[in-house]
């Protein structure tokens, strides 16, 4: 497996570095809170991309194949989900402090991280074509050392690509810390997240 490493990575730089449900979320909480006060949340979705990456690996996007309405479920309820952040930070923008804070607005925490992990569609579809491309057949029994070597490196590429996406928001944001901009920029990324979540239900 480490020798397919290399493509592993080329393969998945493009998809975590692409506008996404995930790393808008993480590029409009830095834009708020900052990078550090997004830490938790950057903690939960990478510890959830692991456990669900690995689950996925050893069978359970077959099992999800057995009961397709699993799937269909999962993605209104993350066209849910990313809406109702889109709708906190417009409500964000309509009562923005001086920071753009929101009043008593607080950023994600560890749960709720995870939670945008697994209500996102667009993570399985990639984690399934990720495994289609990289997973070797016919070795079985090297299958669970490749599947968790695979999961690893998903997680780590992802990690690195969320945290340069949190700290450019941070460091937007540095540049609209009155009043104003801070409604702006709250608007911006609540616009962007409603289009995200449009485009997660046309799809």
């Amino acid at each position: 497996m480490i020798e397919t490493t290399p493509s592993l990575i080329v393969f998945l730089i493009p998809l975590a570095y692409s506008p996404g449900p995930g790393n808008l979320f993480f590029a409009a909480a830095g834009a708020r809170f900052g990078l550090g006060a997004t830490l938790p949340a950057l903690a939960g979705y990478h510890v959830a991309t692991w456990v669900v990456t690995l689950a996925a690996g050893l069978g359970l996007a077959a099992a999800a194949g057995a009961a397709p309405g699993l799937f269909t479920a999962l993605r209104w309820a993350g066209v849910a989900y990313v809406l109702w952040l889109a709708l906190g930070f417009l409500l964000a923008a309509a009562g923005a402090g001086p920071e753009g804070q929101g009043g008593d607005a607080r950023p994600a925490g560890f749960g709720s991280g995870a939670l945008l992990l697994v209500l996102n569609p667009k993570a399985y579809v990639i984690i399934a074509l990720m495994f289609s491309q990289f997973l070797p057949v016919g070795q079985e029994a090297g299958h669970g050392a490749a599947v968790l070597w695979i999961t690893t490196v998903f997680t780590l590429n992802n990690l690195v690509a969320f945290t340069v996406w949190s700290l450019a928001g941070d460091r937007l944001a540095a540049h609209f810390r009155d009043s104003g901009s801070a409604r702006r920029l709250n608007t911006f990324f609540g616009v962007l997240l409603a289009g995200v979540a449009f485009w997660l239900a046309a799809i």
